[in-house]
């Protein structure tokens, strides 16, 4: 491709609305261009570098076993009716009316689609296991759309959903995926780490993320430098203190504890409120003190409020808190509803004599001996106070965020806080969707039971940006080879000089007929200017016919390198021709 010809609109300053490198990078480039908040354009070279990381994913699910279909964008309400989702998925979901009135979305993802496809075509046990894949444009109408591609509101993605007989032959599917994954990514040349996640609004029982670790990563990560380890923060756990995941939390000396600790007795707190201040005002750690928060939940069956103890160092994971309540919806509660339940306004209420009120303790409460919280009367707080002792612990769950510095579930080692960009997600999602939606098989003895699904999403826009991420100097991108719009660019330093522009383009017609993807830069542009342009853009090698002809020699580099080769100009196109390859 020559370059005067290739719509490259390259520039030279970040765009005012880009936070992360990837998005200053990919819109300075030319790869992408803002349509309308979360929406892009991909430009030649983007499009270029979007197929390439469809193909690996196509080649490496044909691979695995799964079969390509593609299903509508456009889907219509009566499906997502029948799961149950049309009224859960809230506001992300784009709702919209044909002109005969009947309503339809934007699909976000397609496991309705999907299960009405095999309701209406596998009928026997003996078509499973089948897995069907996807690569399309989803839409979801994110609230804050923002870090370019990393979190659009339309975007490409590749979903697939398989679907089984017994849960034997989905954890081999969900194995399989996981592998093929691995594969994918490790074809991108992306530095990954697979976490334990939370299945949000896909549901399910088990689901695990691929992370691309990096410093604007907008998930956080509680990673085991000791043992394999990992979780979003959403769905980690740790033993903080010391404790093995699995063993009781209680005190060893509980017992005593109960039978020689101090009675409880009021204090008077004026104006203290908050954790920090009453703990400054008590002269006692925050550990020793007990947060009670009060939530508004809705689900299917219920919408309520319950009263939420944590120790007071810690703080509440609402996704956690969403899954023990099997709720749709949790929200922190309304001052009204505070009142109501405690008699008193936030910042002063206690577990203490709330006796008609759902109370769920966090695990850790168990280990306070003698805590402080709040009397549910103004200006007061209780002394002394005892779990189980002072207030039932009828109901413990793990409901706290875990912290890096605490210890691995699995190992004892400290885990640590990093960061990553999620691009795939596996799902085990077993007969959410086909119970829901009555799509059944035959089993051998001809009962009709069914399917057993997974889920598997990877973003392919995501995958993009993960990699300029993890790869870029301060010139610009530095595309993983397998990544790269193209492999090589043949750059003559003055395009009027007729023995430099003679030599770039027989050693680009030579690269050509090679079977390399090359670029010649044949615009009448300062070298300045050429050499800028490419290294932002990030072709992985460049070959730059200038002074050194005279010599019978040209320029080498890679795109990562950060010195010249001289090359023969005469072997020029064959040596990049065999390192291309190598």
């Amino acid at each position: 491709m020559r370059i005067s010809k290739l719509l490259l609109p390259t520039l030279r300053e970040d765009p005012a609305d880009a936070e992360v490198i990837s998005h200053k990078l990919l819109v300075r480039a030319g790869l992408i261009q803002k349509v309308a908040v979360g929406i892009f354009n991909y430009l030649p070279l983007g499009c270029r570098v979007i197929r390439k990381v469809e193909n690996i994913i196509r080649a490496e699910m044909n691979r695995a076993g799964a079969q390509e279909i593609l299903m509508p964008a456009v889907v219509p309400a009566e499906l997502w009716r029948e799961s149950g989702r049309w009224h859960k998925y809230g506001k992300e979901l784009l709702r919209f009316k044909d002109r005969k009135d009947a309503e339809y979305c934007l699909g976000p993802t397609h496991e309705e689609v999907v299960t009405a496809l095999a309701r209406a075509f596998v009928h026997s046990y003996k078509q499973l296991p089948l897995n069907l894949y996807q690569i399309q444009t989803k839409f979801r109408d994110e609230l804050r759309p923002r870090f370019g591609l990393m979190r659009g509101r339309e975007f490409i993605m590749k979903d697939a959903y398989s679907f089984h007989a017994d849960e034997a032959s989905l954890d081999a599917e969900y194995q399989n995926m996981r592998e093929t994954y691995c594969r994918i990514f490790e074809a991108c040349g992306l530095r990954y780490k697979i976490v334990e996640a939370d299945s949000g609004n896909i549901g399910g029982s088990v689901s695990q993320e691929f992370m691309v670790l990096a410093e604007n990563g907008e998930d956080a990560l509680l990673s085991c430098a000791q043992c394999s380890y990992s979780a979003n923060v959403e769905a980690a756990v740790s033993a903080p203190l010391g404790y093995a995941q699995g063993r009781p939390l209680d005190s060893p000396n509980k017992k005593t504890t109960l039978e020689t600790a101090p009675g409880v007795r009021e204090i008077s707190t004026p104006d203290k409120r908050t954790i920090e201040e009453v703990s400054a005002f008590l002269k006692t750690p925050p550990e020793n003190l007990l947060k009670t928060l009060i939530y508004y939940y809705k689900s299917n069956e219920r919408e309520d409020h319950v009263v939420i103890v944590l120790r007071g160092c810690d703080q509440l994971n609402e996704v956690k808190l969403k899954n023990y309540l099997q709720a749709d919806i949790v929200l922190p509660a309304e001052d009204s509803a505070v009142r109501e339940i405690t008699g008193v306004e936030p910042g002063f209420c206690g577990p203490v004599g709330l006796k008609k009120a759902r109370v769920i303790s966090d695990e850790l409460v168990k280990t306070i001996s003698g805590g402080v919280t709040g009397a549910n009367k103004k200006d007061t707080h209780l002394l002394n106070v005892v779990p189980g002792r002072d207030f039932e612990l009828k109901e413990t769950a793990d409901l706290r965020l875990a912290q890096a510095g605490e210890k691995c579930p699995h190992c004892g080692a400290p885990l640590e806080a990093v960061r990553g960009i999620e691009v795939g997600h596996i799902f085990k999602l077993g007969t959410k969707y086909s119970e829901a939606m009555q799509a059944t098989y035959l089993d051998q003895s001809g009962a009709a039971r069914p399917f057993i699904m997974g889920c598997y999403g990877i973003g392919v826009g995501r995958t993009a940006a993960a990699a300029v991420e993890q790869h870029f100097d301060a010139s610009g991108i530095i595309w993983p080879p397998a990544l790269a719009p193209y492999q090589c660019v043949v750059i003559p330093a003055n395009i009027r000089e007729p023995e430099q522009a003679a030599a770039a383009e027989k050693i680009y017609q030579e690269l050509l007929a090679g079977g390399a993807e090359v670029l010649l830069d044949d615009r009448e542009e300062r070298i300045g200017v050429k050499l800028k342009d490419m290294e932002l853009v990030g072709i992985t090698s460049r070959v730059v016919v200038g002074k050194a002809l005279s010599e019978g020699k040209v320029e080498f580099r890679w795109r990562a390198a950060k010195d010249n080769e001289l090359l023969p100009v005469a072997a020029a196109a064959q040596t990049v021709l065999a390192r291309l390859r190598a």
